[in-house]
């Protein structure tokens, strides 16, 4: 993998097991198909919650998420050939932001997903649960010290990938400028995609641009109109038709 942010040469995180990093020219370079792995909302804490009807403090128990996890690496760890990577995209635990559950939540999923083979890099994607349904500069920097960079593109095998932050197209009222800054990023790694004439751009986020079509009613589960006209018309012309 190769990984780029504006603002850094490099991203990491504070576990450095979760990114094995390729500094290969060769991976701007297209050579004929290959695969990833995509999951989502892993969200230690949900299925109690859910349960018991109480999803704000009902997830105190994440027995079953963990054993479901560990199903899924040691699936993906069978696969051969092996994936390129292994993206989860967002709501890794489900505690909010200051709940009492959350850092407990969050290292059982690191404990889990350490297992994960060493040829296969883990990329993490942040949702509402991860930063907060309107997140603050101190919500996405915990996000960041535990996870990496809650924005960030990369190159696999000549295919580049960029990851967004939804969370910020939608409620960004109390970090307005970290929107400023990642649509400025946004900007310049379009631009990037277009010099280098790329063969293919996937793009990964957590809230989905629409559930079924591009013109569908705004919902708690999709991107406002408004914001997602503008992003779809950036994505149309960068020749971006792949967004999970």
């Amino acid at each position: 993998l190769m990984m780029h942010r504006s603002s850094h040469s490099l991203l990491s995180a504070s576990a450095g097991f979760f990114f094995f990093l390729f500094f290969l020219d060769a991976e701007y370079q297209w050579k004929g198909p290959f695969y990833f792995i995509q999951g989502a909302d892993p969200q230690f804490g949900l299925m109690k919650a859910w349960t018991h009807g109480d999803t704000t403090n009902g997830d105190d128990e994440w027995g079953e998420e963990i054993k479901l996890a560990e199903q899924a690496v040691q699936a993906i760890n069978k696969l051969n050939p092996k994936p390129k990577f292994f993206v989860l995209c967002g709501d890794l635990v489900h505690g909010m932001p200051g709940t009492r559950w959350k850092k407990g939540q969050e290292q059982d999923l690191k404990d889990v997903l350490k297992n994960t083979d060493q040829d296969i890099p883990l990329v993490f994607v942040s949702g509402n649960h991860d930063i907060g349904n309107t997140p603050t500069r101190e919500t996405i920097d915990d996000y960041c010290k535990n996870w990496g960079d809650d924005y960030f593109s990369f190159w696999v095998g000549g295919v580049f990938f960029l990851v967004l932050n939804s969370q910020l197209y939608f409620d960004s009222s109390k970090c307005p400028e970290l929107r400023q800054a990642q649509d400025a990023w946004l900007d310049e790694q379009l631009t990037v995609a277009a010099n280098q004439k790329c063969k293919h751009i996937i793009v990964f986020q957590h809230i989905p641009l629409f559930l079924s079509k591009p013109d569908e009613d705004d919902d708690y589960f999709n991107l406002d109109k408004s914001v997602r006209q503008e992003i779809m018309e950036k994505f149309h012309k960068a020749g971006i038709f792949s967004n999970f």
